[in-house]
């Protein structure tokens, strides 16, 4: 039976001109990520990544402190959802970089208050009346993420093992059609996933099952330091 692993990529840098790039702790964390493949050793088949620069970093981590050597096969189809245009289109100053930038530096509690305006910026997202306001919809971005995961099985013999490095978005949908959840509580499930946790998938007959969901047990103990989930 074929099983594959969705990671979610380490921190990002949020707040800085690239946000498309691992922070100094996301490093820290792919690389224990690593380490704790190593302790359990578990070795993949196959390891496939998004087309986003963190995808590729904390793969690259990952596996350098595993001891492994894997070819890294790109699928854009595991790519995390345009979350700056999700956010440009609820509040248009977003689009300006340096206005972003003050906005942010205006809060007390900058992630925080970042946190609220981003979730009500998905909920116009999700909603569906503003479709056209977006290159991807968030039906659309749904079936992308799930058929991309259908490409992965197809290419998995029996015994396979497949690592998976993408984003929130995208394991928060896979997960919600497995389990058959609202679109809101899809989004509750985004926001509980820890920066370099694990979500397991099998198939088999055809079936697919979620295995386990958002597993983080290596950032515990001496390593709770490195838990984020942004």
């Amino acid at each position: 039976m074929p099983a594959l692993t969705l990671i979610r990529h380490g921190q990002a840098s949020f707040g800085a001109a690239n946000y498309d790039q691992l922070s100094t702790l996301g490093y820290s964390q792919g690389e224990r990520l690593g380490q704790a493949f190593a302790e359990r050793e578990e070795a993949p088949t196959h390891v496939f990544i998004g087309g986003m620069l963190r995808h590729k970093q904390t793969a690259e981590a990952c596996l350098n402190a595993a001891g492994l050597k894997a070819e890294l096969i790109c699928l854009d189809g595991f790519n995390e959802f345009n979350h700056e245009q999700v956010l440009e289109r609820f509040e248009p100053r977003f689009a300006d970089r340096s206005d972003f930038t003050k906005l942010l530096a205006s809060y007390e509690n900058p992630h925080k208050s970042f946190a609220a305006l981003f979730r009500n910026a998905l909920l116009r997202w999700v909603d569906g009346q503003y479709d056209s306001d977006y290159d991807e919809s968030w039906s659309t971005f749904q079936a992308r993420c799930n058929d991309t995961v259908a490409e992965v099985f197809s290419k998995l013999g029996s015994g396979d093992s497949a690592w998976v490095f993408t984003s929130g978005g995208c394991i928060s949908v896979v997960a919600q059609a497995l389990l058959e959840l609202s679109d809101s509580a899809a989004l509750k499930v985004n926001w509980t996933l820890a920066n370099g946790g694990l979500t397991q998938l099998s198939q088999g007959r055809g079936t697919r099952q979620l295995i386990s969901l958002n597993e983080h047990g290596h950032f515990t103990g001496r390593h709770r330091e490195l838990l984020t989930y942004r």
